[in-house]
């Protein structure tokens, strides 16, 4: 006998009506509850992908933050680098500056001119405001070497130059009434050799050095009445005579424009004034381009 297939009966009923049966195959109901299964699977599985997307975006929006927190600490640190870059420009453009004086020491110390200072770096991308920093260094560490060598000639230059009869013996004077070289003799005919200059002053006028050095004579000096004698020590001497009264005594250092005496007429003069005499190797030699640079001029 063969065999019918199984039905299923599902009832609907109306609230406040009538019902009504439906009679379903038996496949029908496996459909139906095959596709309430899948349907259910389908709403699980889209929530659980929203969930992950929900905490996808979560961790998206972390990371938007950390990199906008971390793009103005690298802008910081930009202008941080280009504020220490400037700096370091700056600093080498002193050093330069102080190149140059330490070139001009020497010079006048008499020492050799200086090699450039060291080579500079490359100062490329990334890293260039520490390579800046390590010229800079590079270059202090050279001038202070320098510097070291510099120290002792140049005080003996400071010396020697502390030394050396410059400017005028007078201030206030009122102009050279005799020149260096043969002049008239003002106390009879014929011409002479005149060793100095004749400064014009009021009796009395302070008479000072023209340069640091020891007092090696001090008196009665014949023709030159009351003078005083330096020694510089550099093979100069200086000599002011017709004074009237002395302020040193023989043996004593005197430096750059302090007082050795006053104008006066004494010894072979015709009137008050100061004789100014410069002599190097024991010759001497006109005083005027020993003078300031206006006088030397004239």
């Amino acid at each position: 006998m063969k065999r019918r297939p199984a039905r299923y009966t599902l009832l609907l009923t109306r609230s406040g009506g009538g019902s009504r049966a439906l009679s379903l195959p038996g496949w029908t109901l496996v459909l139906l509850l095959g596709l309430l299964v899948l349907w259910s699977g389908a709403n699980l599985y889209f929530w659980h992908r929203a969930r992950e997307a929900r905490a996808l975006e979560a961790r998206i929006q972390a990371l938007s933050q950390e990199a906008r927190r971390l793009s103005l600490a690298l802008e910081a640190e930009k202008a941080k680098n280009r504020a220490l870059a400037q700096e370091a420009e700056r600093t080498k453009q002193d050093l330069e500056a102080l190149k140059k004086a330490i070139e001009e020491l020497r010079r006048r110390a008499g020492l050799s001119p200086i090699n450039a200072l060291p080579v500079r770096y490359g100062g490329g991308q990334g890293g260039g405001v520490m390579e800046g920093w390590a010229e800079v260094r590079a270059w202090v560490l050279d001038l202070e070497r320098q510097l070291w060598e510099l120290t002792p000639a140049l005080e003996r230059t400071l010396e020697v130059e502390r030394s050396l009869p410059r400017g005028l013996p007078l201030q206030g004077h009122q102009g050279i009434t005799s020149p260096f070289g043969t002049r008239r003799n003002p106390f009879g005919p014929g011409l002479e050799f005149h060793d100095g200059l004749d400064f014009a002053a009021p009796y009395g006028t302070p008479v000072h050095a023209t340069g640091a050095g020891v007092v090696a004579r001090a008196g009665w000096m014949g023709p030159y009445g009351l003078a005083v004698l330096l020694d510089h020590g550099t093979g100069y001497q200086t000599l002011y005579g017709h004074l009237s009264r002395l302020r040193v005594r023989p043996g004593e250092r005197v430096d750059r424009g302090q007082v050795l005496g006053y104008v006066g007429s004494t010894g072979r003069s015709t009137g008050p004034h100061l004789h100014y005499g410069v002599y190097r190797q024991g010759v001497a030699v006109d005083p005027r381009p020993y003078l300031d640079p206006a006088w030397a001029a004239r």
